[in-house]
């Protein structure tokens, strides 16, 4: 089945790659980014999920995948669906340390050409990259939309 072109972003961030891992990683930056909860183990085969209240209030799965590989702080590289789905793709984020950014590179690749998230994701990168950005800069964030 043909697969939809991968997504390619590129954004500096003002602060230390160890700081920059931290914003990807900690609960901390993934409330204020997403108010959801990441439950993550860096290991390949770790989980790698987003939890966050529904419309009701009770918990669901916003995006879930796995762990292919971790190298802190300079590589993290798992699976994606979103939501309830079975259609994985592949984000793969490198960070490498400038003389006063980070230069954050995103591939987001391996779509199968039916999965509903890409637009999704090709419209929430920059949203999410921005924010994260915003908070490693300024300790806060602002709303998605």
């Amino acid at each position: 089945m043909p697969q939809q072109p991968p997504l390619h972003l590129v954004f500096y961030i003002a602060g230390t790659v160890d700081k920059v891992w931290e914003g990807f990683v900690s609960l901390e930056s993934n409330r204020a980014i997403f108010g959801a909860t990441l439950e993550v183990d860096l290991k390949p085969g770790g989980p790698m999920n987003w939890i966050g209240a529904g419309p009701d209030g009770k918990p669901i799965t916003y995006v879930h995948g796995e762990v292919l590989q971790a190298d802190p702080p300079k590589l993290l590289q798992y699976t994606f669906a979103a939501g309830p789905s079975t259609r994985f793709s592949r984000v793969t984020i490198e960070l490498t340390p400038e003389t006063e950014a980070v230069k954050v590179s995103i591939t987001h690749d391996q779509w199968a050409e039916d999965d509903s998230a890409y637009a999704f994701s090709a419209d929430g990168w920059p949203r999410i990259l921005s924010r994260l950005k915003t908070l490693i800069e300024t300790g806060r964030t602002f709303k998605p939309h």
